[in-house]
């Protein structure tokens, strides 16, 4: 009996091995075609810190332009993932993220962040790694000339400046202009040096710079001095938070020139923190939810469907935009393979972007219109268009520091 039942277990152990190495092999060969069968992309932003709105937005729009993808078959008939991680508008954060996305969770490219800043201090990482990045709306030109592997679905601040210039100087006739920002920011100097160039060019005068820190609570003083020079129009090329409280108390002082800003002020938040204070006012933006075209009367339709019927503002567009035109450079090169998909990412042309068609230029920055937008009882009225010229030079010698905020930092 003893010697029966030993020949029974080898008899049915030789049966189950097999059986389980076939399982085994059948399990791994599931888990390569399920994992061959994703494309994981990275995404980053604020979305939780000072400027949250612009990482919600931007998280909004790739989420839905994924689920548009997804559901036309993918690409090739690969999903696409998306990994989603929250610098909450550090950019220290920020470059442990992009780390993160790229070592731990593989992501094929990235695209992040809203602040220039940010996006600045993750493109080391992303450039170190040879893994594409796409900024959607940092403007300042510094973002791609970190490496060949960075790129951006926006303007830059050199095309941006010049726009409100000639929009002050064209438009509303102004002669002179005062200029208050937060020279922390690499947004907010790149913008005021390129206005500052582009104004004077057109004859305009500077009579007043005033600086700030995010996040104060009182400018009276800054704002008491602009007052003081009384110029045609006040630059404010900041972030919807603080230029909501800025709008509030020169309005208080009397200030009532128009107020100038940027695609930063552009979020619903701007309005429930500024109030009637905005209105008059006017900034340059990457589109305009009132335009007619069929594809951007799409886009707003569908954005407000999912997501409450919230209006999207330009950094949902703009990182719908971003990734449209990822997925459509991994057709191209027909490749996830890190060289040939940055080829094919440089050599976009004539994307039809909600933003504008996306062509990159050599320094893999988008070329495109902007549009003038004026503020008014909460809403954001298109104004005109503004056409890129001659490609606005990346670079420009420092101009004078404006006058230190009193609030030491």
């Amino acid at each position: 009996m003893k010697l029966h039942a030993h020949f029974y277990f080898q008899h049915r152990l030789v049966l189950l091995v097999p059986l389980l190495l076939l399982s085994l092999a059948l399990s791994c060969s599931q888990q390569k075609n399920e994992d061959h069968a994703i494309i994981k992309i990275g995404f980053f932003g604020d979305l939780s810190g000072p400027t949250f709105n612009f990482g919600q937005s931007a998280m909004n729009g790739v989420l839905m332009a994924t689920d548009e993808i997804n559901q036309a078959g993918g690409i090739d008939g690969h999903r696409i993932d998306i990994v989603i991680e929250d610098d909450k508008g550090s950019p220290e954060l920020a470059a442990q993220v992009a780390g993160k996305l790229i070592n731990r969770d593989q992501v094929i490219a990235i695209i992040g962040a809203g602040a220039s800043g940010n996006s600045l201090a993750a493109a080391t990482e992303a450039q170190s790694a040879h893994v594409p990045l796409i900024a959607p709306s940092s403007t300042n030109p510094a973002v791609t000339q970190a490496g060949d592997y960075i790129f951006r679905a926006c303007f830059i601040d050199a095309f941006q400046g010049e726009v409100m210039a000639k929009f002050a100087a064209n438009s509303l006739k102004a002669k002179t202009a005062a200029i208050m920002l937060d020279f922390n920011s690499p947004y907010g100097r790149g913008l005021m040096e390129f206005f500052e160039v582009s104004f004077a060019k057109l004859d305009g005068q500077i009579v007043g710079k005033q600086s700030y820190s995010q996040g104060d609570a009182d400018y009276r003083g800054q704002l008491s001095a602009i007052k003081a020079a009384n110029p045609d129009v006040i630059y404010i090329p900041g972030y919807y938070g603080d230029v909501a409280i800025i709008a509030r108390q020169a309005r208080q002082l009397g200030l009532i020139q128009p107020l100038l800003g940027a695609d930063g002020w552009d979020a619903p938040e701007l309005w429930e923190l500024g109030g009637d204070a905005l209105n008059g006012c006017f900034i340059s933006n990457h589109y305009s939810v009132d335009d007619p075209s069929e594809n951007i009367q799409k886009f707003v339709h569908n954005y407000r469907q999912r997501f409450g019927n919230l209006t999207p503002d330009a950094h949902a567009a703009l990182a719908f935009d971003a990734l449209r035109f990822l997925a459509d450079a991994i057709q191209r090169a027909g490749t996830t393979e890190r060289q040939r998909l940055r080829d094919a990412l440089a050599e976009t042309k004539n994307f039809p972007g909600v933003t504008g068609i996306i062509s990159m230029d050599r320094y893999r920055n988008a070329v495109k219109p902007a549009v003038i937008l004026k503020l008014e009882d909460g809403r954001y009225i298109y104004q005109e268009t503004i056409q890129p010229t001659a490609a606005a030079s990346p670079t420009l010698s420092p101009s004078p520091s404006p006058q230190a905020s009193p609030k030491k930092r």
